[in-house]
């Protein structure tokens, strides 16, 4: 059977993009030029919206499971606490920061992706592809043999050095900062801390961060300032300790390190994430900083983001115009804060003038110590602060509702499933149980979850993306707008 959808590219994103599609009915193939699974910890927290999203893919439970829960993140300069921000007041059923392996994520991801009935083809890859207005002919190499075939839809998932985004021509644009960074993950006996913490240290000579991964294994992340080689070189157990030692606490012995890596932070992004019948996500489409932990988050939640869209349009269900188009608009701009906050962290994190340091601490002791801030920090961090403020999608509003406007995220009520949690990209329909609202769900049944959920106010109805983002509010005797909405949706471009 011919797929309807070719991915290229199995590393989280890849993975996250082939399951959501199988989960609602897409015939897929993903396939990878590598000979297995990465073995390295590489992106190593999931945050708390990516664990909503995987919460109503139904495989949450096995990434709790399977990694471990950060209550909390602390910022140290000149010896002293400036700064403890806790996870713990966040709006999600996962209040946490979930520290897990990339390696990991990756095993869950396929074994999901298996359970759905997808296998991942390794040891294949795109060599070239060529698009047209009603598909994509494509290129496939295993060792000496190559196949020809022709796909509805394209998806590269293919990292930063992206043969699908280099087959479109698309520019890469940004730049590698010419600072040395250095990476351990490694044993650290005597850390101050609790492991349930991530902790930060502004030192003058440059900063050093520290984040649990499982009992007594850490990983430590520091910068070496500018190079004028080649070439990051990878560090030595010796450097390691010494960087500890003269940023860190103080009596921590570091020992039995499994990876050691020097790099460079690049930061960069694509000006649109589609180019007619072809899409990217992920590290094909972005790369940035790894301050905060962003990285590996926002690629899945592109996945996320596209996968129920081309759902509903696979299925001939929506108008491909109106869809498809809004998952660039949304997730460029996504990409593009992202871009903006971690280029932000890591340069105060690496403040190397006395002076400024001096004034970055204080404005960041009093900053971060007004809650209002925190919040702000940690809904960003979590990224549960992400919007879609500015989304095509976003449909009729009535001003006075008391809850989520367009664009918004929102949680079910307690006891309901979760938004989306279904095999069929569906609405949900949050109405009080009248007619109108029954005619509504009877209408749109290609559209719309079955049943009605509760409103979060009398007298208004939402709308909710199979994503748990808001797509309309109104009145309860206006249902006729949403009509309207669903009706626009529903009609082929």
């Amino acid at each position: 059977m011919i797929p309807q959808v070719l991915i290229v590219g199995a590393g989280p994103v890849g993975l996250t993009m082939a399951a959501e599609l199988a989960r609602y009915g897409v015939s897929v193939r993903i396939v990878d030029k590598a000979a297995q699974r990465t073995d390295k910890s590489k992106a190593l927290v999931v945050w708390s919206r990516t664990l909503e999203l995987l919460d109503r893919a139904g495989c949450a439970g096995a990434f709790v499971e399977a990694g471990k829960r950060v209550d909390g993140a602390n910022i140290i300069a000149g010896g002293k606490l400036l700064a403890h921000i806790s996870f713990a007041d966040v709006r999600s059923p996962y209040s946490y920061a979930l520290m897990l392996p990339q390696s990991e994520t990756e095993r869950l991801l396929e074994a999901h992706l298996s359970r759905l009935g997808v296998q991942v083809e390794r040891q294949v890859e795109l060599t070239q592809f060529e698009a047209t207005s009603d598909g994509v002919r494509a290129t496939l190499r295993t060792g000496p043999e190559k196949e020809r075939l022709e796909v509805p839809w394209l998806i590269g998932c293919d990292g930063a050095h992206s043969t699908v985004r280099q087959g479109l021509g698309m520019q890469f644009d940004g730049d590698t900062l010419q600072s040395d960074w250095m990476l351990a993950d490694l044993h650290l006996s005597g850390f101050p801390f609790p492991d349930s913490e991530i902790v930060t240290y502004w030192h003058e000579k440059g900063v050093l961060a520290v984040f649990p991964i499982t009992n007594g294994r850490y990983r430590l992340v520091a910068d070496q300032g500018l190079s004028e080689r080649e070439h990051p070189s990878d560090p030595t157990l010796a450097e390691i300790q010494s960087v500890l030692e003269v940023r860190g606490p103080g009596g921590v012995v570091a020992s039995d390190p499994v990876w050691l890596s020097g790099f460079r932070i690049n930061e960069r992004k694509v000006a649109d994430y589609r180019a007619g019948r072809v899409f990217l996500a992920g590290d094909a489409a972005h790369i940035h900083s790894p301050a905060g932990g962003q990285g590996m988050n926002t690629g899945m939640q592109d996945a996320f983001n596209l996968a129920w869209k081309l759902a509903l349009v696979c299925h001939g269900v929506g108008s491909a115009r109106g869809l498809l188009e809004s998952y660039s608009i949304e997730r460029s701009a996504i990409g593009e804060q992202v871009l903006a906050d971690a280029g932000r962290m890591t340069a105060l994190a690496t403040l190397r003038n006395q002076a400024a340091q001096v004034v970055r601490n204080l404005v960041g002791r009093v900053v971060l110590g007004l809650a209002p801030a925190r919040d702000a920090l940690v809904n960003k961090m979590t990224e549960v602060a992400i919007e879609y403020e500015n989304s095509p999608l976003n449909g009729p509003r009535t001003h006075g509702a008391d809850g989520p406007s367009p664009g918004m995220r929102i949680l079910p009520l307690n006891g309901q499933p979760p938004f989306g949690a279904g095999n069929s990209p569906r609405f949900a329909l949050m109405a009080a149980p009248e007619q109108a609202a029954r005619d509504l769900l009877d209408e749109f049944g290609d559209l719309l979850e079955p049943a009605l959920r509760p409103p979060l106010q009398k007298d208004y109805v939402w709308l909710v993306r199979p994503d748990g983002y808001v797509a309309s509010v109104v009145e309860a005797s206006g249902l006729r707008r949403i009509a309207d909405y669903l009706m626009a949706l529903r009609t082929p471009a």
